[in-house]
């Protein structure tokens, strides 16, 4: 049973920069108040865009929040969600400098596709906006390449969030980045745990972070996945409700402390909550497999085992909920292959009803749902769902309501099959 386990691993902050709020009151304050951070995207134009609606961050400074201002001319808007909601949750742990040997303290983060703006390379083009003039590509290198700003790459580079970060704190233990889209989050939580548990580090800043408010982005997109249709925010987010059309593009950052259990007593630091266990699992070969969300099913099952629990002690389900047709039966279809018959008990809340999907920061924001629900003893509604799918058949969350156990379980796949699980639990 997960209660007669001693704590190992804990989540000792965490810091939220979202579009439902920036910081963990306001966040939570507007998640269990039922405020929606979707609305009409505003940061661009959207006139030919397939997508008319956007989870944007309309009030982030990120002169409040990063430290080595002088970085923040190599950071895109990515880097600097995660840098900034770094650094709240190393303040909300109370971990200073010289708090820690740096080289017990390390980072985990989960990034994906960090875009550019054409404008960062259009002096550089310029040359070749006439493609008769073919004599100019043979130049490139002595004459195009020079007006490219030279550390312009460094924007883009999904492992730079981890470097800064590091740099921001000085933490000289493992760094790592995991690239795998919307799983990226709770495989960096994986990672940081077996970090802590081969005695290479005793805290670990791990988060993701990500931001599709961008044209190339949107586009990009809508070429592979479902975005919705819709122009009213009510109508735009709908995990499994039966009549949603797709899912809504969306920023945002969350970062979580992760300490050894011993360490953060012995500094008398406040405690969120346990991880029992972390799994993940791939699809694999095949539309069977695909369709029945196998690698989720063998997530969800990893991370019970790992936890030392059975599936009847998981109390809510932090849901991926990506609100277009195909994810959400597939992901309702692993739930009931894991856990029969209590699949249409078990509560399923699904945030990004409130946010909208962006990745690797979406799942970050997700699991900060998780993590605060368990500190309040609450779940928040989600939003939007009015008409239950019968293909689905889940138990989603309408209204807030107190959670009745103290294990959660958050849960992200990718659309390639990558999926992983945590298993949480209060302290």
């Amino acid at each position: 049973m997960a209660g007669k386990k001693t704590p190992e691993i804990v989540i000792t902050g965490v810091g939220v920069v979202s579009p439902v709020g920036i910081g963990n009151e306001r966040f939570w304050s507007n998640l269990v108040s039922g405020r929606s951070g979707i609305g009409p995207l505003r940061s661009v134009p959207m006139n030919t865009l397939p997508c008319k609606l956007a989870a944007e961050i309309h009030d982030f400074d990120p002169l409040e929040h990063v430290y080595e201002k002088k970085f923040l001319k190599v950071m895109s808007r990515d880097i600097q969600l995660g840098v900034s909601a770094a650094s709240m949750a190393m303040k909300d742990a109370d971990l200073g400098s010289g708090q820690i040997d740096p080289t017990r303290l390390g980072v985990d983060f989960g990034a994906g596709h960090i875009s550019f703006t054409p404008d960062e390379l259009a002096e550089a083009a310029r040359e070749f906006a006439d493609p008769s003039l073919r004599q100019g590509y043979t130049r490139w290198g002595e004459d195009g390449l020079g007006k490219i700003a030279p550390l312009w790459m460094l924007r883009q580079l999904p492992n730079m969030p981890a470097c800064h970060v590091a740099i921001e704190h000085d933490a000289r233990g493992p760094n790592n980045t995991i690239t795998s889209a919307d799983a990226s989050m709770l495989l960096a939580l994986q990672e940081s745990m077996r970090c802590i548990q081969r005695n290479h580090a005793d805290v670990m800043i791990v988060g993701a972070c990500s931001s599709n408010i961008h044209p190339v982005d949107i586009a990009r997109i809508s070429l592979y996945d479902s975005l919705s249709g819709q122009s009213d925010p009510e109508n735009g987010c709908r995990p499994f409700d039966r009549d949603r059309d797709g899912t809504v593009v969306g920023e945002g950052s969350a970062v979580f402390i992760v300490e050894r259990y011993s360490h953060a007593v012995a500094r008398g630091a406040d405690i969120y909550c346990e991880v029992l266990g972390v799994g993940s699992g791939c699809d694999g070969r095949g539309y069977e497999n695909g369709s029945g969300g196998r690698g989720l099913t063998n997530a969800m099952n990893a991370a019970m085992k790992s936890a030392g629990i059975s599936s009847s002690e998981v109390g809510h389900i932090n849901a991926h909920g990506k609100s277009t047709r195909r994810d959400d039966y597939v992901e309702a279809k692993a739930y009931h292959n894991t856990f029969g018959a209590d699949a249409e008990k078990i509560p399923v809340m699904a945030l990004k009803s409130y946010f909208g999907n962006f990745e690797a920061g979406s799942g970050a924001v997700e699991l900060a749902g998780s993590v605060l629900s368990l500190k309040h003893g609450e779940l928040p509604a989600t939003l939007n769902y009015k008409h239950p799918d019968p293909n689905c058949r889940l138990n989603v969350v309408r209204e807030p309501q107190r959670l009745e156990t103290r294990v959660a379980m958050s849960v992200n796949r990718t659309n390639m099959g990558q999926s992983a699980a945590a298993v949480l639990r209060a302290i």
